[in-house]
């Protein structure tokens, strides 16, 4: 043992016996500092980024170093550093000092730029395939700070309490989001990737971050920033292949560096409005790489939610002839609404392998891995590997943020943290649950619980058949250890008016997620009972509210019902591989129900009244029955990819569509079900990204009924339709409904049938060359839907339109045909664009919303 003790001790503490630092400041000859300039050992990629402040620091083993300090716009400078101790070392960086050649001044004659550009271009897909594999560790430091925070936003005050939660001052200033992360990146060509985030930390929070890696390289043709909200187009490399038709250049001189004369050249592009990059782009001379850059794109770069963001890079040798990126900065503007916010992102690349060797299976299906002490170092820890110091803007809010998380933490468990948070909530106001509804947490150390009542305002409905319903829609939720799920009850009461008929069922949901052997499979158990009113198609995307206003105003009730008693059980399964399962069974003792008002705003419209029941296909109302049918549903999204957490995972998606098959059962005889049939379906969805030519969303289907002896119409295939029969209307589900169709005219239950949703929307290509719409940024959409039963049964509508009309409206002009029948036009206002697109994503009620949740205490 007393041998072992000296090497113990070695072990522990050789991060400070054989490691110093190397740091200092970086200004320019007036004094004046140098933020982000970059700080390297010579010949290597060790090193640091200077911080807001010019200030650097990395360690390194004590020896003799040759320190090289530069910065785009600024001669590079090097110092010979030996280094013993902690040793300061400060930069003092000249501007940078081009050489014009005589070229460039004779008159008439091309800017050399565009020679020295094409050299670029031929050598650019040399330069994106030299490295087959690499491995780099990956600094990142991302901080976003508010500079003005209104008192109001959409005329909603934004509570002190919130204010200073998020980190800012009375004015509205100061840091809202810090966070550092360390990670191993892995890559092989073509498209491997991998990495491994082997510490996090993010201020004031226990969570691990939004770690992600932004690699930019200028050696695609197509340069994606972050993510494609910025711009699903992506944007134009200045060395793309077709740059030259993009951009105009020009030379602004050279300067030499290490022996190598670099090429300073300026990026201009030829139109506003297109997804193109301004400003510097350094290339080496006779090997035509790049050395740096720094570029920014605005509004009329079709930028999307930022009003600027500006990238630099700085790359740097790490072979004799293969240079890599060494740091990277990202920062970005955003003042909108009242709320004045700026960003920085920066990157730092150390310690490359272009030679690394990995095992077959090596790449898998997690992309992003936390290791599971991601977020559980010290501060020793990060201030021992940190390549960028912290300002001290950003040592108060660490420090401030992270001991008021610590001590909320500790007494998390305690009955004064219980009864704080129960304080917070405040007291319930009964008439919230008219228009907010009522949202409650029991806070308990050991039995806590949410429960509330959605809106009753909101979920009134109207319709002939029952008149004015209102709907009680209570829910319970609560984490159960015993059994590792989240259970959810839903019970349901309605009441209608006019037929005085009250119904009552309720849902109960027990969600569990496994995880064993590295895998992840989330499951989910549902069954429910008792008597309900229901649409004849009861899958449809047709809103209530819709159809309600569509009744009391006009008279057209679209959603035809029928009452039913009903008992459903069903099983959910999602592995991680991609493949969803849901098996499901459901009775139903179906009531015909007939209108008992004719009430409309407007009396003239009551003779749009019809029937409750789909009066285009059936000639009168349906006999009661009952029907027993079991479904199986499976889903299929192969090569999904996923971040896993120390605990849990999150799908990424997939290059692939999703494929799906389903297949339901009219069971005769059992409970006195009166239906026998099979139908079968398969279908395929996507969106497909080609960039500058647009984004390409489709669903195409196809399916029929191997038996269809005994059916009633609830039973057929039905399709989404629009919400109105005028030629002005509101549209209905995008790439999933035909907008102008009859809401039942389509139904069906023939042997076989087959359907597509094409939608294409071309996200500025075209109307960026028309002056009034590249302002406003409206972009063209386009499509064709269509569905196929027989040469006598078939349906087409094509349509043309205008999306992102004050970022969330979409207006299209369609036009139907359908066999026999005179052509139909229409135009139809719907969502779409950067907010638009976002709601109909999110356009699930809130009770699906809910149960997709889980909660735990």
């Amino acid at each position: 043992m007393r041998k072992l003790f000296p090497v113990l001790v070695m072990i522990l503490c050789g991060s400070s016996a054989f490691s110093q630092k190397i740091y200092g400041t970086v200004f320019n000859e007036k004094g004046d500092l140098l933020p982000f300039a970059s700080v390297t050992i010579k010949g290597s990629s060790v090193g640091a980024s200077a911080n807001d402040r010019a200030n650097f620091s990395f360690t390194v083993a004590p020896g003799t170093y040759t320190v090289v300090c530069q910065r785009i716009g600024y001669a590079a400078l090097e110092k010979k550093v030996t280094v013993k101790d902690d040793t300061e070392v400060s930069f003092i960086l000249s501007e940078q000092k081009l050489t014009l050649p005589e070229v460039t001044i004779k008159s008439g004659g091309e800017d050399p730029a565009y020679e020295i550009v094409r050299n670029a271009i031929k050598k650019r897909n040399f330069y994106l395939q030299q490295v087959n594999a690499f491995t780099v560790n990956l600094y990142s430091k991302d901080v976003i700070k508010l500079r003005a925070l209104p008192k109001k936003i959409f005329g909603q005050r934004i509570p002190d309490e919130d204010r200073s939660n998020i980190g800012t001052d009375s004015s509205g200033k100061g840091i809202i989001y810090l966070s550092e992360s360390f990670s191993r990146v892995y890559s092989k060509r073509p498209d491997k990737f991998k990495m491994e985030v082997v510490s996090s930390r993010v201020s004031g929070s226990g969570t691990f971050g939004f770690t992600f890696p932004t690699f930019i390289s200028l050696y695609n043709n197509n340069v994606t920033v972050f993510s494609t909200a910025f711009n699903p187009r992506g944007f134009v490399s200045p060395i793309a292949d077709g740059a030259l038709g993009f951009y105009r250049y020009k030379f602004m001189g050279n300067f030499w560096e290490d022996g190598k004369m670099i090429n300073v050249i300026r990026v201009i592009p030829r139109r506003t409005y297109e997804p193109l990059f301004s400003g510097v782009i350094n290339i080496t001379d006779g090997d035509w790489r790049i050395h740096s850059f720094d570029l920014l794109l605005t509004k009329t770069s079709q930028l999307e939610i930022m009003d600027s963001l500006q990238i630099t890079q700085l790359h740097v040798p790490v072979s004799n002839d293969t240079w890599r990126v060494k740091n990277q900065l990202i920062h970005f503007n955003f003042k909108q609404l009242g709320i004045d916010a700026i960003g920085n992102f920066v990157s730092v690349y150390s310690d490359y392998n272009i030679a690394p060797k990995f095992d077959r299976n090596f790449f898998d299906r997690v992309v992003i891995k936390y290791d599971t002490a991601v977020n559980k170092h010290p501060k020793a820890y990060w201030d021992s590997i940190r390549p960028v110091p912290l300002e001290r803007e950003e040592q108060k809010d660490y420090a401030v943020k992270d001991s008021i998380y610590e001590n909320n933490r500790d007494s998390m468990l305690t009955q004064h943290s219980v009864d704080s948070l129960k304080k917070r909530q405040g007291n319930i106001k009964v008439l919230d649950v008219f228009w907010k509804g009522i949202n409650r947490r029991h806070y308990s150390k050991t039995n806590s619980y949410a429960w509330g009542v959605d809106p009753l305002i909101k979920n009134l409905e109207y319709n002939f058949a029952e008149g004015l319903v209102i709907n009680v829609q209570p829910y319970f939720q609560k984490y159960v250890a015993k059994m590792k799920s989240n259970i959810t009850i839903e019970p349901n009461f309605r009441y209608g008016f006019s037929n005085t008929h009250f119904n009552a069922w309720a849902h109960v949901t027990l969600r569990t997620r496994n995880m064993g052997n590295g895998s992840e499979k989330h499951q989910a158990l549902t069954f429910g009972g008792g008597k309900r009113v229901s649409s004849f198609f009861q899958e449809s995307s047709f809103s209530v509210f819709s159809n309600s206003l569509s009744s009391l105003l006009w008279g057209n009730n679209f959603r035809k019902t029928y009452e039913n008693y009903f008992g459903t059980i069903g099983v959910s399964k999602r592995y991680e591989s991609g493949v969803r399962v849901a098996v499901n069974a459901l009775y139903e003792d179906r009531i015909p129900l007939d209108n008992t008002t004719n009430f409309t705003v407007w009396r003239k419209d009551s003779v749009n009244i019809t029937p409750n029941y789909p009066d285009e296909r059936l000639p009168s109302q349906f006999a009661r029955h009952q029907a027993l049918a079991v479904s199986v549903d499976i889903s299929f999204k192969p090569g999904q990819k996923y971040i896993q957490f120390p605990n849990s995972k999150m799908a990424l998606g997939s290059k692939y569509p999703t494929f799906g098959f389903s297949y339901k059962k009219g069971i005769n005889g059992v409970f006195g079900s009166d239906v026998d049939y099979d139908q079968w379906k398969f279908n395929i969805y996507d969106d497909k990204n080609f960039k500058l030519l647009g984004l390409l969303k489709y669903r195409v289907g196809i399916g029929g009924f191997a038996n269809a002896k005994k059916m009633f119409f609830q039973d057929f295939q039905h399709f989404n339709a629009g919400y109105s029969r005028s030629d002005f209307g509101r549209a209905s589900e995008y790439v999933n409904s035909f907008q102008l169709a009859g809401y039942y005219s389509n139904s069906t239950n023939a042997s076989l049938y087959t359907y597509a949703f094409l939608e294409h929307h071309f996200n500025g290509l075209l109307t960026n060359k028309i002056p009034l719409f590249k302002r406003l940024n409206w972009n063209l959409v386009a499509g064709a839907n269509a569905l196929y039963v027989s040469q006598r049964n078939n349906y087409v509508e094509g349509f043309v339109g205008l999306e992102n009309i004050l970022k969330i409206f979409r207006l299209d002009y369609i036009m139907a045909y359908e066999r026999g029948k005179e052509p139909v036009m229409g135009v139809r206002l719907g969502t779409g664009g950067l907010i638009g697109g976002a709601f109909n994503k999110n356009s699930s009620g809130s009770r699906a919303n809910r149960n997709s949740m889980e909660i735990s205490f």
